[in-house]
């Protein structure tokens, strides 16, 4: 390496790998992840189905959260978690003082990410730097779901998830415009079991055979969306933070199963989505009223009835309340 600016390469990489460690020591502190993505697992996980060359375009830095075969020599933020490269990467640093034009890195985009195939160092020092954009020639491949910039491996299973479940229903094609997507893992496998329950009842209702596209479609139009649409009528979402539409559609469903068992009779979707968000809403001050509520219920409960001329039964305890002019009692700690 020229020795040409070397006391300033070797700071900028000192200063790179010391915020690496701080955000392994952040990563480990608030439990999330701080790796970046391998390329070929998310593209497993993803179901790519074709690429088109996009050109030469200035990409976000801060969009790049992945590589094609160095990820496991960055973290997320693409600082360096090792020394071996360290010539390397102060051989990049080092053109940014000469001001020397470095050629384009080389890009994959899926959705609103992109992972380096090559140019890894120009991209870690770059963002050492602070630079906002880098000029990039990228190839965009097109997945089955929806790709945002916050995409990480505690959610990638859900997106793998979500790639299977459109891959065995054809709903994106169906239905271009739908956007089922949960909270957590493992739901999309009920969602096919809803569908083919609801199969078999429209066959039993229209006495033919119904074909597995026609009743993808016909579930999507005559449950999911009109849960869907209800939940956006009475706002649910703002009593579930953190949750997602698809999340509320099954377990509205699931309450409605229980209510119509429990008193005998259908009740309608309304019914069972306000009924639930009265019972379970995760907002502060409803999970208060609803702690009281079942507070004033039990004491209720546990007072017992007296009969009427029992003078021999013996009257209940009740709790102590002071009389209305007893000081208050004094904090003596």
């Amino acid at each position: 390496m020229d020795r040409g600016f070397q006391p300033e390469v070797q700071a900028d990489f000192a200063h790179a790998r010391w915020r690496a460690f701080l955000g392994e020591i952040a990563s480990l502190l608030f439990g999330h992840n701080n790796e970046l993505l391998s390329f070929d697992q998310v593209k497993a996980a993803l179901k790519v189905r074709g690429q088109t060359y996009r050109g030469v375009q200035a990409v976000p830095v801060t969009q790049i959260v992945g590589s094609v075969d160095r990820y496991q020599d960055f973290d997320r933020a693409f600082l360096p978690t090792q020394t071996y490269t360290a010539d390397r990467w102060m051989r990049v640093d080092q053109a940014h003082y000469q001001d020397i034009n470095l050629p384009p890195v080389q890009l994959y985009k899926m959705g609103e990410i992109y992972f380096v195939r090559d140019g890894n160092h120009r991209v870690s020092v770059a963002r050492e730097r602070g630079v906002q954009f880098i000029d990039a020639e990228v190839i965009e491949l097109e997945t089955r779901v929806p790709v945002e910039a916050d995409l990480g491996l505690e959610n990638l299973v859900i997106k793998g998830e979500y790639a299977d479940f459109l891959e065995a229903t054809g709903l994106d094609r169906l239905r271009p415009e739908q956007r089922i997507e949960f909270s957590t893992p493992g739901h999309y496998r009920t969602l096919i079991e809803h569908i083919a329950t609801h199969r078999y009842f429209m066959g039993l209702d229209q006495q033919r055979e119904i074909s597995w596209e026609e009743a993808v479609a016909h579930w999507y139009d005559t449950l999911y969306l009109p849960i869907v649409r209800l939940i956006r009528e009475q706002n649910v979402l703002a009593d579930f933070p953190h949750r997602t539409e698809a999340d509320l559609y099954l377990w509205i469903m699931d309450h409605r199963y229980y209510l119509s068992e429990r008193f005998g009779k259908d009740i309608t979707l309304q019914e069972a989505a306000a009924d639930f968000t009265e019972q379970f809403s995760e907002q502060p001050v409803k999970r208060a009223i609803r702690s009281v509520k079942k507070a004033v219920e039990g004491l209720t409960d546990a007072v017992p009835v007296i009969p009427i001329g029992d003078e021999t039964a013996t009257p209940p305890l009740l709790p102590y309340l002071p009389a209305e002019d007893s000081p208050p009692a004094q904090d003596t700690e």
